[in-house]
């Protein structure tokens, strides 16, 4: 980690600008759904825009580029057994909460998809139903636009509102502005959702819940519980990465304390003690063998954060300006 100006490290400066909103050292693991992994160097726990603009201001204070790691439910991240070398800003309650007005719905970062989409169907709103199956938030939802079940984040987000950390600034973008692709979008990895916005159909309350149910009865026939982050890989074109994994023969192999499920095939769980450097071999693993047998390369859809030197992204932001003066920040990377 890079100096500070005053001479300690830059995490210490943001970790003292903080103050007692800044927790040095936090575990990790319990955040996310594989339940293993290292500690953050700092994390604060977000409640609102309030709080993303002090961080943004510790950040300033730093005077040097800073890994940053937005943490949502942790759903679809893995954070290697030596941790984050960083600040995780925990997206926390405050960002909890919905509103229904006719067919729109807006609903905070923090508020679960599957909890979102029963909203909406309770209140005969259909469009999200599959949402019921994807054990994220709404603010990594927007993040990856998830999807399954035929559908995706794509295909009924109106609007997002971003708040940049660099910037120190927040802003509502059209849902056309974020480039929403396959299992990506141009959210950057300095920036917090904030809320989405939904833009559902009328329709009846009983086929909505109906439709709810379908995705839970196929979820529980298909998919693993346990310690995991949903699927793995991304699927290639025209295929699937569960039936290329299962072809090389993988289903159920095992690798130190993880292993394959031998339900789904693109599906990783992690023993209750486990080791998430253990995740991380078997996935290298899986890539390795499915390219050397099928001559596919396969993409992980989970985030990797703290397994290399290379951090997963930073923010930095020159210091706050006063009254009157102008504001320049600058930050990247890639949750």
């Amino acid at each position: 980690m890079s100096p500070g100006p005053q001479g300690g490290s830059a995490l210490d400066v943001v970790a003292t600008a903080l103050g007692r909103r800044a927790k040095r050292n936090e575990p990790l693991g319990a955040r996310t759904t594989y339940r293993v992994g290292g500690a953050a160097a700092v994390l604060v726990d977000a409640q609102g825009e309030d709080d993303l603009v002090r961080v943004h201001e510790a950040i300033a204070a730093a005077g040097a580029a800073v890994p940053v790691l937005v943490l949502g439910r942790g759903s679809n991240l893995l954070v290697a057994d030596a941790g984050f070398d960083g600040v995780v800003v925990a997206v926390g309650r405050g960002f909890d909460w919905k509103q229904i007005d006719d067919t729109t719905v807006r609903a905070g970062a923090a508020r679960p998809l599957p909890v979102v989409a029963r909203d909406s169907a309770r209140a005969g709103l259909r469009g999200l139903e599959w949402g019921v199956g994807v054990p994220g938030s709404v603010g990594g939802a927007l993040r990856m636009n998830a999807g399954g079940h035929g559908s995706d984040v794509a295909a009924v987000l109106s609007s997002g509102r971003l708040f940049d950390l660099a910037a120190g600034e927040g802003r509502v973008v059209e849902a056309s502005q974020l480039a929403l692709g396959y299992r990506r979008s141009a959210i950057g990895p300095g920036e917090v959702v904030v809320w989405g916005e939904f833009a559902l159909a009328r329709g009846e309350r009983a086929e909505a819940e109906e439709a709810l149910a379908d995705v839970v009865r196929w979820r529980k026939e298909h998919q693993p519980g346990g310690s995991n982050a949903g699927s793995v890989f991304t699927n290639p074109p025209e295929d699937s990465a569960g039936r290329l994994v299962e072809a090389a023969g993988l289903k159920g192999f095992r690798l130190g304390s993880a292993q394959v499920s031998p339900k789904h095939a693109n599906f990783i769980q992690a023993d209750s003690d486990g080791s998430a450097d253990d995740v991380r071999r078997l996935i290298d693993h899986v890539r390795s063998v499915v390219e050397e047998r099928t001559g596919v390369t396969l993409e992980p859809e989970v985030r990797l954060v703290g397994f290399s030197a290379r951090v997963p992204g930073a923010v930095s932001a020159r210091r706050v300006p006063g009254p009157g003066e102008g504001s320049t920040s600058t930050g990247g990377r890639d949750r």
